[in-house]
């Protein structure tokens, strides 16, 4: 047990926890950091040479809560001094040693970006959904959402991202690039995600997010026809798959008044029922953690960042379904 400091016997004896304490304290909980820290060990420096590195832990405590806060290296360095949460989290006491600056963590996040480390997580934590019995198997619901980029030219190289595009959705134009995700159709954990230029259709990317036992796949309307892929039709495995595609709502206005159009409004009422558990995670990703526009430049820089936030997003609704503790123990 780490000795308390006056400051932390000061905000023991508060009243009110704030939601970001309650969600650090989660956070904190739930992550298996020996596992997560053993992943950055081949790629860190050892430290033979030179001042001696950070520990990986207080790096990646770092890094974490700067894409949890969406905030930027420097950003993170000042919140950690201001906030009483983020320093705790960190497990700094400013009597011993101080907060890594920001050159240090751009250092850091350019080693877990080089390494692909960021995927390594996501898979690491699904695996261990898999096992405690939280992911189930069978179905998979398949969507995609625009995250916006800077369209202005006002920069340096006087031009836009090069891998961001830009697409039509409603009569508004977008730039930036597009997020695919497969989420379980039972629980509404994200098992895929792809990242590409906001142009690419969504049912380009569709058998991407299919999982080798899934037997049936649910999606709006823009992916209707996707059976007839070619490779859909070209997989063995796929071409198999019952396909619940939601059907355009003018295809059920223009029927007439009648059972025939009850039972079909029934039907895309309960598909829609279940390819609505797509919606939350999206909700989690560009809302909670606030990434409803791209950080950096380039599609692979902003997948990696994707891949953390989709893992961390799976360990925030396992915390908030229950009955984790013990099962992730």
């Amino acid at each position: 047990m780490k000795q308390q400091t006056f400051s932390d016997v000061e905000y023991a004896n508060r009243r009110k926890k704030t939601k970001r304490d309650e969600f650090l304290e989660i956070m904190e909980e739930i992550i298996p950091w020996d596992e997560w820290v053993s992943y950055v060990e081949p790629y860190y420096p050892e430290g033979k040479r030179g001042r001696p590195p950070m520990g990986i832990e207080k790096m990646l405590r770092m890094y974490l809560l700067q894409i949890w806060f969406n905030l930027s290296d420097e950003g993170v360095e000042d919140a950690i001094y201001d906030s009483y949460a983020m320093r705790k989290f960190m497990g700094i006491n400013f009597m011993n040693e101080q907060v890594p600056d920001a050159t240090t963590l751009l250092n850091f996040r350019h080693l877990i970006e080089e390494s692909g480390l960021g995927k390594a997580y996501f898979a690491a934590i699904n695996r261990c959904l898999e096992e405690c019995g939280h992911m189930m198997k069978g179905g998979t619901v398949v969507d995609a959402t625009i995250i916006n980029a800077p369209s202005s030219t006002k920069n340096a190289s006087k031009s836009r991202d090069p891998e961001m595009c830009q697409t039509k959705k409603g009569n508004q134009w977008y730039f930036g690039m597009k997020c695919h995700i497969g989420v379980d159709a039972g629980t509404g954990y994200i098992h895929s995600i792809e990242a590409t230029a906001a142009n690419i259709h969504d049912i380009a990317e569709a058998a991407n997010l299919i999982r080798p036992d899934d037997e049936v796949v649910y999606g709006d309307a823009g992916y209707l026809g996707i059976e007839k892929r070619p490779e859909i039709v070209e997989d063995k495995h796929k071409s198999q798959i019952d396909y619940r595609i939601n059907q355009r709502p003018g295809k059920v206005n223009g029927f007439e008044e009648g059972p025939g159009r009850d039972w079909l409004c029934y039907m895309e009422h309960q598909k829609s029922s279940v390819r609505a558990k797509v919606e939350h995670p999206f909700h989690i990703i560009k809302n909670t953690f606030g990434f409803s526009k791209v950080c950096y430049r380039g599609i692979a820089k902003n997948l990696n960042r994707l891949y953390l936030l989709a893992a961390s997003a799976n360990l925030l609704m396992c915390a908030r379904s229950g009955g984790w503790r013990k099962q992730l123990a």
